[in-house]
């Protein structure tokens, strides 16, 4: 049932920030997480709250399964003053160092680097924490990853590389980008990987927590391929799908392959909950998502005064 909260709480904050953006009240873009949430809440949930996690452009999920609050994350969105970044940081750049979250990057592979340092740091300190690096499939076209994982295999350093495989590169099908077993590439460094149904929480789960007590226990790094899919476009403005993939497509991961009622059904089959209470249960969320979002609009915005302060170039 936590598990179904979180991913219900995801989806709704999702909705909601479309409907900034297309009501002219959020500046810039967003990339929505909605179709993801089983693999955000399935890593998040295996993790201790002092463990790392770095995200990418595509990250309210994470930050939300990570501990991140609605509505200081709806003020980042609108470049409030309450913001997890005072408001400079936007939709691609939130971070919130009190829950581990070492911040979103709208670099594609941009946070490899960044999560195999952590791991480094938490090895060298003796901290027993883990560093988490989640990135798109588009991310196994940068070097940068190859040459972080080759150090995290070499030095035996405590990171799950999370693959999110949601089959596009942007507008393009990832066979058209990347050549080759997925899973061979980090095979190659010696590195443990395992490949999955993303849309399955619980499998994402019961594979992610072995990985993560492993590499806790010093034996080193793993990498988790989840394949998934984004129900909606690349960006909030990318409207019109049907140049790049097809309506079908869309329609049958969506009828099919989401992860919210395929979890919902599971519950109930179960008889953890009836449509009851999951109804009862997303009367509650949407009110926390709306609450949260009219915090944010009433928010003020940064002093002027302020604008050179915790940014660097």
């Amino acid at each position: 049932m936590h598990f179904y909260r979180q991913m219900l709480r995801i989806r709704l904050f999702e909705e909601q920030v479309n409907q900034l953006y297309t009501s002219a009240k959020m500046p810039g873009l967003a990339h929505l997480y909605i179709g993801q949430e089983a693999v955000a809440v399935g890593v998040c949930e295996a993790l201790r709250r002092d463990d790392y996690i770095t995200s990418t452009h595509r990250g309210h999920g994470h930050c939300l399964a990570k501990g991140a609050s609605v509505d200081r994350m709806f003020a980042e969105l609108l470049g409030k003053a309450p913001g997890y970044c005072r408001g400079k940081g936007g939709s691609m750049h939130i971070a919130d160092q009190e829950t581990g979250n070492l911040g979103a990057n709208a670099i594609v592979g941009g946070s490899a680097a960044l999560a195999t340092g952590a791991a480094l740091s938490a090895k060298m300190r003796g901290s027993k924490q883990v560093a988490v690096c989640f990135f798109g499939e588009g991310a196994l076209g940068q070097g940068v990853l190859y040459e972080a994982m080759n150090m995290a295999s070499l030095w035996k350093l405590p990171i799950l590389y999370v693959c999110e495989n949601n089959q596009y590169n942007e507008y393009t099908h990832y066979r058209e980008t990347t050549a080759g077993d997925l899973k061979a590439r980090a095979e190659a460094f010696g590195i443990k990987t395992e490949s999955i149904d993303g849309q399955d929480v619980g499998l994402v789960y019961t594979t992610t927590l072995p990985l993560v007590e492993r590499s806790r226990q010093g034996k080193g790094p793993a990498f988790l391929i989840c394949d998934t899919y984004r129900f909606h476009g690349h960006h909030v403005g990318d409207i019109n799908r049907s140049y790049y993939r097809s309506k079908k497509e869309e329609g049958e991961w969506k009828s099919k392959r989401d992860p919210l009622k395929l979890l919902a059904a599971k519950l109930v089959r179960l008889k953890v909950a009836d449509e009851k209470l999951l109804s009862e249960i997303e009367k509650e969320i949407k009110r926390e998502i709306e609450e949260g979002a009219q915090f944010a609009l009433n928010a003020p915005y940064p002093d002027p005064s302020e604008v050179d302060q915790h940014v660097y170039a």
